[in-house]
């Protein structure tokens, strides 16, 4: 399973399905990631976390923790 995290900078990807449950599947459709979404990684912090991307034409910071549950294409 390919997810957000697996997705190197500069590329784009598209959500297949969110892993996460609860509250924290919920903050995530919030922000606009839902399934089919195309999203563009723009910069990753030298440890990993957050990752900086391009979703709908804003761009948003997400945690390791959440780009973990995102499953690509």
């Amino acid at each position: 399973m390919k997810t957000l995290r697996d997705v190197g900078v500069g590329e784009t990807a598209k959500v297949v399905k969110i892993h996460g449950e609860g509250r924290t599947r919920r903050r995530i459709m919030d922000m606009g990631i839902t399934k089919g979404t195309e999203i563009y990684v723009r910069k990753v912090a030298p440890l990993g976390d957050p990752v900086e991307v391009t979703v709908r034409g804003y761009e948003l910071s997400i945690r390791k923790a959440d780009a973990d549950i995102l499953e690509m294409a």
